[in-house]
């Protein structure tokens, strides 16, 4: 009967393990916020954006992991208090500084960096520095102090993705980081409760084992898949290969991804495009595309992540109509666009930021440029200024 109990246990601890792995390996932007929690932040209140910062915590496997990490071997609530309050105290720090300031950071880079943290303190645990690398570890406090400030930053660079008011901003990013707080507290209050539940089954060093080693694992893999990104979004033009294309409503085709140069007929022209954002302000730009005309683009900041809307207006059209392909909030972008109607198309862009933002767009395909001399082909006139305002961030 024991021996089946414990058979029983250490399959549990094992599926827990693993478990672990699964959910981290799935989460690779376990940061990212639907369109709905944005509109939600946008409308709402100081209540609702402690309402959404408890349920992106709830939410960052990542800093969870982290969490489970931290409090796994300690039993006193002194010792649980200190050490959560030290990453707490990071990565409120960063969080309000780094959003009220508008510093911005590639966030694959620095969720990579984050998944490395997950990684480093199950080492620590399983007490590896003195095991594998004969050496003694580093002060545990200062690192996880360390470390909070860059999980900050993640939050941080997250949160920035939103286009943000200035009325209130430093109440709002407060508000946001205690509903941090307190999904924090909500998980840690969990987790304390299973791992002193497991601390009394003679199962609890198998399960601390695989806990541990499977938290390495997968914060190697989150370390991989973030790195993935992080090389897509400094070559945007990678981007720029064979994938399957799909259409939106309106029958405009538009992907990802283009044919390979290759397999394509040679396009009419190619442009790289430097493009300035002023601070706090916005910018359209646009190309001239005939019916059936083929655009292949890539563009990119020179670090912070603005909103954008990707649209196109019928030419002719005096009534502000315009059709939106790719809307949402990002340092770059990249893919092809189809044209079903003739007309201008392009992007509006939105800096919340407390800075000039330089993108850089590089354009492949049968379109006309409207900046340059004689943009316009002599079949289609020039449209009329229109009055429409891509106001789209309300529109979310």
């Amino acid at each position: 009967m024991l021996f089946r109990t414990n058979l029983l246990t250490g399959i549990f601890a094992i599926g827990t393990g693993l478990l672990i792995v699964g959910l981290l390996s799935q989460v690779a932007y376990a940061h990212g916020m639907s369109e709905a929690d944005k509109l939600a932040i946008i409308e709402g209140g100081n209540l609702r954006y402690m309402w959404l910062g408890a349920t992106h915590m709830l939410s960052g496997y990542d800093h969870l992991a982290f969490v489970f990490g931290i409090i796994f071997f300690l039993t006193s609530f002194r010792d649980i208090a200190k050490y959560v309050t030290a990453f707490t105290v990071g990565h409120s720090v960063t969080l309000i500084y780094a959003t009220f300031n508008a510093i911005q950071l590639n966030y694959f880079a620095i969720d990579a960096v984050i998944g490395l943290s997950v990684s480093y303190i199950a080492f620590a645990n399983i007490d590896g520095f003195r095991k594998h690398l004969n050496i003694n570890p580093p002060n545990m406090m200062l690192m996880i102090i360390g470390l909070g400030l860059i999980h900050g930053f993640g939050l941080s660079t997250r949160l920035q993705e939103l286009p943000l008011s200035e009325d209130h901003l430093l109440l709002n990013i407060i508000s946001f980081n205690i509903g941090i707080e307190l999904g924090q507290i909500s998980a840690l209050a969990l987790m304390l409760l299973l791992i002193a539940a497991w601390r009394k089954s003679h199962a609890f060093q198998t399960f601390s084992l695989v806990a541990n080693y499977g938290l390495i694992l997968a914060g190697g893999l989150l370390f991989l898949m973030q790195m993935h990104g992080y090389t897509h979004t400094s070559n945007p033009e990678e981007f720029m290969v064979a994938t399957v294309q799909a259409q939106d409503m309106g029958g405009n085709t538009i992907s990802g991804t283009a044919e390979s140069p290759e397999k394509r007929q040679q396009t009419q022209r190619e442009d790289s495009i430097s493009i300035t954002i002023p601070a706090r302000g916005d910018k359209e730009y646009k190309f001239h595309l005939v019916e059936g005309a083929m655009l292949e683009y890539a563009w990119q900041t020179d670090g912070a992540a603005l909103f954008f809307d990707f649209h196109g207006e019928p030419a002719g059209d005096t009534s502000g109509y315009f059709k939106s392909f790719e809307k949402s909030t990002d340092s770059q972008s990249s893919g092809s666009l189809t044209a079903s109607f003739a007309g201008t198309h392009g992007w509006y862009w939105k800096n919340n930021t407390s800075s000039p933002v330089n993108i850089v767009l590089k354009a492949k395909g049968d379109y006309q440029r409207l900046d340059s001399d004689n943009a316009l082909p002599e079949s289609e006139p020039a449209q009329a200024p229109r009055s429409t305002t891509h106001d789209t961030i309300d529109s979310l």
